[in-house]
């Protein structure tokens, strides 16, 4: 490891602590899409790329993106990952694969590249505020659709109203796409979010694909009551029958090897002490690397609701269910990642993501490739995460070389 990527490793994380400082919410990171904190994040970010002589602008996503010219080429590849957060996140997740690029931008100083060199901070992966994830990369890889403008926050702004108050152009967004036939690929750098690379003692791992997963928001529908005067005996209690559906959940997971599943949050109406809850509103989140099983999984779950419902004399339905493939990174890149990380480090890490990430969204029309970080204790979406300095230093080192390589394999090829 050098000296360079050991100081570059220092300022990203110094940088990780400042962009930690803007935040909705006082003594934790809170940094949803489009909101004021975000603004803040884009005009720190853009001072940062233009130190590293990156070309910096948000486009009408809010994506905010810097660009390496290259002098000689004409397409371009994309490193980066998000900035936005869930509430109470840490520090880290999203936010380091996009400084990380930015420092690569920096140790490839004085490199004149066969290609662009893109570092991208999409602006919207978690999905909180309009319950729709990777808005940021779906306009960037063409897939945004536009009836997710009418979408409302819990304030009853619409996607449209936030992007126009935030400065940008809803109707414009095409302009964000980039097109395959530009982009040579596009590299991940994010941490674990688990345990498999510590363990191993290791402080970068490749990854191999990305799950695929379901989100679906659900309901469960009874009669409110009296909790005084109705007799226990045929109560339509609607949250009675969402519990017995989150212990099912549990246990459906428990038996599909490899299959996770999560009830991540409830919405009880009319949510009194002495009322009978009437209708329930909850989330499930089903991930599985196979499709097919995932949806196996689905399946089960929602004949599962149906049949809890009519057990308490309630109704069961699915409000929305949103869906994301699976993704294989690219063999070619991912194999130039591990050969990048064997010369530096010594024999790469292969792995697969369990966690969804903007690479799912832009390996469905790019190739993709994704380096894992070491994450100390595995714990992610939470204050305590953590990552070493010589890990960063590590994967800093590890991408700027793997640019290198590709810009020789890159130049080789169109020169044949």
């Amino acid at each position: 490891m050098t000296s360079r990527a050991t100081t570059l490793a220092k300022q990203v994380m110094s940088r990780c602590d400042e962009l930690g400082q803007c935040s909705s919410e006082p003594g934790r990171i809170t940094r949803l899409y489009l909101d004021e904190p975000m603004r803040a994040v884009h005009v720190r970010l853009s001072e940062w790329m233009h130190q590293a002589g990156l070309s910096p602008h948000v486009d009408n996503a809010g994506n905010c993106i810097g660009r390496l010219r290259s002098q000689t080429g004409e397409k371009v590849l994309l490193v980066g990952s998000h900035l936005d957060s869930v509430p109470g996140a840490g520090r880290y997740d999203g936010v380091l694969g996009v400084l990380i690029g930015v420092a690569v931008s920096e140790w490839l100083a004085g490199c004149d590249l066969p290609f662009h060199f893109d570092v991208m901070g999409f602006s919207e992966e978690e999905g909180v505020r309009f319950k729709m994830p990777y808005l940021g990369s779906a306009a960037v890889a063409g897939r945004f659709d536009p009836e997710w403008l009418l979408r409302e926050d819990d304030k009853q702004t619409s996607m449209r109203e936030a992007m126009a108050s935030f400065g940008l152009s809803p109707d414009e967004l095409e302009s964000c796409r980039y097109t395959p036939s530009e982009v040579i690929g596009f590299v991940e750098p994010h941490l674990e979010q688990g345990p498999v690379l510590e363990r191993l003692e290791q402080p970068v791992g490749v990854v191999t694909g990305i799950v695929g997963q379901s989100r679906l928001q659900l309901a469960f529908r009874g009669e409110a009551g009296h909790a005084g005067t109705a007799p226990m005996s045929g109560r339509r209690d609607a949250l009675v029958a969402a519990s017995a559906f989150v212990q099912t959940v549990r246990d459906t997971a428990l038996s599909i090897d490899g299959l996770k599943a999560t009830v991540g949050s409830l919405r009880v109406c009319p949510n009194a002490s002495n009322v009978i809850p009437g209708v329930v509103e909850l989330t499930l989140d089903v991930r599985h690397l196979a499709d097919d099983v995932r949806r196996y999984g689905v399946d089960t779950l929602v004949d599962a609701g149906h049949s809890l419902a009519e057990a308490e004399h309630c109704t069961f339905e699915v409000l929305e269910e949103t869906a994301q493939h699976s993704v294989n990174a690219d063999a070619r890149l991912m194999t130039m990642l591990s050969d990048t990380i064997k010369e530096c480090h010594g024999g790469p890490v292969l792995l697969e993501s369990g966690a969804g990430h903007d690479a799912a969204i832009m390996g469905q029309v790019f190739p993709m490739a994704m380096l894992f970080l070491r994450h100390p204790g595995g714990v992610s979406h939470h204050p305590d995460e953590r990552v070493e300095l010589n890990d960063v230093a590590t994967a800093i080192e590890v991408l700027g070389q793997y640019v290198l390589r590709l810009a020789s394999d890159f130049s080789q090829h169109e020169s044949a």
